[in-house]
């Protein structure tokens, strides 16, 4: 089918900052970890620049802290992630009825994150939205971390579609940068946790400050 002027039969989105709000709950977890462990608190500016990047490496940006350090301030943030970040996660306006309307075109959905499988399922599922989706690609699947283009290649060849007939959406430069790095086209939405600005430094093919704008793209 034709979408957009172009022959697309794949979107692959990011999770975090482009289909849910999940700042205020990582801000909250993350400074209730620094916290318990004796660390200085990073700012919030700080702590949204590094969302989409693993778990550890945002945590040891964060903190300056050599590898084992953080990884036991990685488990203290784990220990507190089902009261803290799940309870204060939204999903963003109009993606449930754009993601419905676009799997009503015939588009074939994914989720490329950095997120875990377990904690991904479990968001979507509480909002809804599970069965959107054909298939994911997370941090448990252990491949080499955004920007690189393993976790995009990877969902390709698990859906049998050619790069260039696949969107890669996302909100941070990570994102837009692992989309083009596999040879996608790539979308960045500005209301997440990189600004525009950011964003154009990464070349997106196309920037919607909107979610349902997807449903209007022209090349």
């Amino acid at each position: 089918m034709y979408l957009w002027g172009m022959e697309w039969k794949a979107i692959l989105f990011d999770f975090d900052g482009t289909l849910a709000d999940t700042a205020p709950g990582i801000v909250l977890t993350m400074r209730r970890a620094f916290a318990e462990d004796g660390l200085p608190l990073p700012e919030e500016a700080a702590i949204r620049q590094t969302i989409g990047l693993p778990l550890p490496q945002a945590i040891r940006l964060l903190g300056g802290l050599d590898e084992a350090a953080a990884a036991r301030t990685t488990a203290t943030y784990r220990r507190f992630f089902p009261e803290c970040e799940m309870t204060h996660i939204t999903i963003f306006p109009e993606v449930a009825e754009t993601l419905r309307e676009l799997r009503s075109r015939g588009l074939r959905l994914a989720v490329c994150t950095s997120r875990g499988r377990d904690s991904l399922e479990s968001i979507l599922r509480l909002h809804g939205l599970l069965d959107c989706f054909e298939t994911f690609v997370t941090a448990t699947d252990n491949l080499p971390a955004k920007p690189a283009p393993d976790m995009v290649l990877a969902l390709l060849d698990r859906l049998g579609v050619a790069a260039g007939e696949a969107l890669v959406v996302g909100d941070t430069t990570f994102d837009i940068e692992m989309g083009a790095r596999a040879g996608c086209p790539t979308c960045a939405v500005t209301y997440g946790n990189h600004s525009a600005v950011q964003l154009a430094s990464a070349g997106p093919t196309f920037t919607i400050a909107h979610f349902s704008a997807l449903l209007s793209l022209r090349r």
